[in-house]
């Protein structure tokens, strides 16, 4: 049977204390960047029983007015990228033009697009359960000049 050296136990003890010190550090000051040596709020929190729940998605209008969904199958674009960055297409909707061109590159054989728009679908939760209410909210719309 093979023993660890006293150097390899004190380096173990030493790396079992810094990684120690990292997780303390981390929940106590940390955010979700700092995973895993920082809480993944995702996983740490719980929703409001009685608070709405949220679903984004993208949509775009046609030059012939027929709304289209912008998912990433015909854009390229993943629903998360623009949540992440939906701040930044609300101060400056003219942003979307570029998912306009991802659509346009993605989907060559479809008609033009004249708006597009980030809406945010709010369905009722009461005592942790959907009420069966639900409405829509747009967020930012860009149309193209």
């Amino acid at each position: 049977m093979n023993q660890l050296s006293v150097r390899g136990r004190r380096v173990r003890v030493l790396a079992t204390l810094i990684v120690g010190m990292l997780l303390l550090a981390g929940t106590l000051w940390g955010t979700d960047d700092d995973f895993p040596f920082g809480p993944f709020r995702m996983y740490s929190t719980a929703p409001d029983p009685n608070g709405n729940a949220r679903d984004t998605r993208v949509e775009g209008v046609d030059v012939e007015g027929r709304t289209v969904a912008i998912t990433e199958g015909n854009s390229g674009l993943r629903r998360a990228e623009i949540e992440g960055q939906q701040q930044a297409y609300v101060d400056d909707p003219a942003r979307l033009g570029r998912v306009i061109t991802a659509y346009e590159e993605h989907s060559p054989g479809a008609a033009p697009l004249r708006t597009v728009r980030i809406v945010t679908r709010w369905h009722g939760i009461k005592h942790a359960r959907p009420t069966g209410e639900s409405w829509d909210e747009t967020v930012v719309e860009w149309t193209r000049p």
